[in-house]
């Protein structure tokens, strides 16, 4: 049992640290394939480990340099009070053609950082009106998160580079340190609720951290043409796994039989 735990903890750790997102994309269908969880247990394990995981990620980018503190915070503020917006707007909305519009701009994202070579070591100007954009993305997260079950990451960094500017490697850093306290505050319902076992989200989150020192040596090692192309084929992936989600919603809504882990809570 443990070597799975391992191995599901090591490729989530290497996609976090090259990336800046939570690894909960990849973490939650290796726990359910080879752990044998359901995708609540495997949700729940996974965002346990995020919580070292981005710690660790965020440390190796702010000793290299590639970190705003403030930036995070902001971000990260936003999306603490954002999640329970979006978990509101789920119940209270009709939200197919949000899901729709919101696969679009993901698309739209993923063409630009594959078209679009993101630049290197760019730093980020904090003005008021600046503050007030970073605060207004990290709420804009936590809805997304809520609604979709989207983690802050697949957000953060191409919005971080596009619309503020920032270099690839600070964004990824800063995008990682703003996901800590969503992670934590995700994670201790969860222990309440008993859907996490301790044990196993720390021996996923041990490997992930250590994995994801690999994965930022290879954000600094891999040219900035290539990562773009890398993450925006990243943003295809989640771009599809939402698609699927909204057809299973349409489906639901139709009357026919929904499908397991429709009601999955959101991962990181």
């Amino acid at each position: 049992m443990i070597l799975p735990l391992l191995a599901t903890g090591a490729m989530g750790g290497v996609l976090a640290g090259m990336f800046g997102v939570g690894g909960g994309i990849i973490m939650v269908p290796l726990l359910m394939l080879w752990a044998r969880m359901d995708q609540r247990q495997a949700a729940a394990t996974s965002l346990v480990a995020i919580v070292p995981t981005a710690v660790a990620g965020a440390t190796t980018y702010g000793i290299a340099g590639e970190l705003d503190l403030v930036a995070a915070a902001l971000v990260g503020a936003g999306a603490f009070a954002g999640a329970p917006l979006g978990a509101y707007l789920l119940r209270a909305l009709p939200i197919a053609w949000l899901r729709w519009a919101f696969i679009v701009g993901m698309l739209v994202a993923a063409a630009r950082l594959i078209l679009v070579e993101p630049e290197r070591g760019s730093d980020l100007a904090l003005a008021p009106l600046v503050a007030g954009g970073l605060l207004l993305l990290g709420i804009v997260m936590g809805v997304a998160a809520g609604m979709f079950g989207i983690g802050g990451g697949i957000i953060a960094v191409p919005v971080l580079i596009a619309l503020f500017g920032m270099g690839d490697l600070a964004a990824k850093g800063t995008s990682l340190a703003a996901m800590i306290p969503a992670a934590v505050s995700g994670t201790i319902p969860n222990l309440r609720a008993g859907l996490v076992d301790v044990r196993q989200g720390l021996i996923v989150g041990i490997a992930a951290v250590l994995a994801s020192q690999g994965g930022v040596a290879l954000a600094f090692l891999v040219p900035p043409a290539l990562s773009g192309i890398l993450f925006g084929s990243l943003l295809v992936l989640v771009a599809g796994q939402l698609a699927v989600r909204a057809v299973r919603a349409q489906r639901r809504e139709r009357g026919e039989s929904p499908e397991p882990g429709d009601d999955a809570p959101p991962t990181v």
